[in-house]
C-alpha cells in the first residue's frame, strides 16, 4: 500500500525561527515511515514562479501550508491557494503566528480580505498554536476544522534528567543568576528593557549592593542600527560585566546557554508573535519565565505559575519587573516547568498530534 504524499509548502531555515524550526523538526521526523513527504521552500519570494510551477506538477494527497502574516506574504498565499483550489487539491494550513485575522480585517484593501475569506472556507483545516488564538480563524471557516496544535521543544535542547536535578542542587546556592534573552533583535521583543534591567542590577551594586543578576543575550541583529544601539547602550552606561552576548547560537552551544541560564526573560509585544519556541525551550531546561501576556503565551505561561507574566501596557516599567526577580523561587517553578514541559510540549507531543492531523485530513 502506497504512503499518503504529503507537500509542505512553507519556509524551511535558513534562517532559522519559530516557524522555519517547527518545520524542519516535522519535516525530518520519523513521520517518513507513514507518510510520504516533499516540500516547496517558500523562504525566498524571489523563487516564486519556480515553487509555483513545483506546486502544479506536485501530485500530493494533502498540501501543508505554513501561511504569511504579512500584506506581500498574503498576496502570495492568496496565489497559492487558488491554484490548489482550482485544482481541487486537499489543503491544510498551519498559522505560526497571532496577527494574521487583525491582517485580514484591518491592514488589506478590501478585495484583498474576501478573497481571504472566500480560500479560507474552502480549506480542509486550520492548524493554531493554542486555544486562544482559535478566534483567529472563527467566522472563516467552521470551528470543527480549526485544530490546535502548540509547539515544542526539540529533544536536542533538552537537557537531561541527570543534568536537571544537578542545576537544581546547584541554584540554591548560586550567588549571580543568570538571566537570558534569547530572540531575534527586535525593539517590540523587548530587548532594550532588558539592558534597562541590567542598568538598574549595575547601580545596586554601584551603591553597595551583592551582584545578583547577570544578563546574557544571543540571537540575529536584522538591522544594524538595532546592533548600534544594543552595543551603545553597553558602552555607554558601563555594562561589561553585568552583559555577556553570545551571538546567534545553536547545537550545543545553544544547549549550554539554556543549561548555565536560571530565569528567561522575552517581554514582547511583536505584532507577529504566536507562541514563543524559545519559551518552551526555557521551561524545559529549568527556568522560570519573565514574560507578556500577548498572543498565544498565556497558552502556556500562567502568572506565578511559570513564572511572571506582564501586561503588555507594563512592559516599560521596568523597574517594578526588576524588582519582582528578587521575589522568584526559582527551584519550585522550575521543577513545575520541567514537568509541564515534557508533559505537553515534548517533540514527540508534537508529532503525534501533526500525524492526526495528516491522517484526518
Amino acid at each position: 500500500m502506497s504512503k499518503k504524499k504529503i507537500c509542505f509548502i512553507a519556509q524551511f531555515p535558513p534562517p532559522i525561527h519559530g516557524l522555519s524550526k517547527a518545520v524542519d523538526t516535522l519535516y525530518n521526523s520519523n513521520l517518513v515511515e507513514e507518510f510520504e513527504f516533499e516540500k516547496v521552500d517558500i523562504t525566498n519570494n524571489k523563487h516564486f514562479f519556480k515553487n509555483i510551477i513545483s506546486i502544479l506538477k506536485s501530485n500530493a494527497d494533502l498540501f501543508y501550508f505554513t501561511i504569511s502574516q504579512t500584506k506581500g506574504g498574503n498576496l502570495r498565499d492568496l496565489i497559492i491557494l487558488k491554484i490548489l483550489s482550482l485544482q481541487h487539491k486537499r489543503c491544510l494550513i498551519h498559522l505560526h503566528g497571532g496577527y494574521y485575522r487583525k491582517l485580514v480585517d484591518n491592514d488589506l484593501p478590501g478585495w484583498q480580505r474576501t478573497m481571504n475569506y472566500k480560500s479560507i472556507k474552502k480549506l480542509q483545516g486550520a492548524i493554531v498554536l493554542g486555544p486562544t488564538l482559535r478566534s483567529i480563524f472563527k467566522g472563516m471557516i467552521n470551528e470543527n476544522k480549526i485544530s490546535v496544535v502548540p509547539n515544542c521543544i526539540d529533544n536536542e535542547f533538552l537537557i537531561s534528567d541527570k543534568e536537571f536535578q544537578e542545576k537544581m542542587d546547584a541554584v540554591e546556592n548560586k550567588e549571580v543568576l543568570n538571566v537570558l534573552y534569547l530572540s531575534n533583535f527586535i525593539r517590540s521583543k523587548g530587548y532594550s528593557e532588558v539592558l534597562e534591567m541590567a542598568k538598574l542590577e549595575k547601580a545596586r551594586v554601584d551603591l553597595g549592593g551583592k551582584q545578583r543578576f547577570h544578563f546574557d543575550f544571543a540571537g540575529k541583529f536584522f538591522e544594524e542600527s538595532e546592533q548600534g544601539f544594543f552595543q551603545t547602550y553597553i558602552r555607554e552606561n558601563k555594562l561589561q560585566d553585568f552583559i555577556t552576548y553570545h551571538g546567534i547560537v545553536g547545537g550545543q552551544q545553544k544547549k549550554e546557554l539554556l543549561k548555565q541560564s536560571d530565569i528567561f526573560i522575552l517581554l514582547t509585544s511583536y505584532k507577529n508573535e504566536g507562541q514563543p519556541i524559545s519559551i518552551l525551550e526555557a521551561m524545559g531546561n529549568g527556568m522560570v519565565i519573565v514574560t507578556t501576556d500577548h498572543a498565544g503565551i498565556p497558552d502556556i505561561v500562567e502568572d506565578e505559575i511559570n513564572g511572571i507574566v506582564v501586561k503588555t501596557e507594563n512592559i516599560k516599567n521596568t523597574n517594578d519587573i526588576y524588582k519582582s526577580l528578587e521575589r522568584l523561587n526559582l527551584k519550585e517553578i522550575a521543577v513545575c516547568n520541567r514537568k509541564i514541559t515534557k508533559e505537553l510540549y515534548s517533540e514527540e507531543n508534537y508529532l503525534n498530534l501533526m500525524q492526526l492531523e495528516f491522517r484526518q485530513n
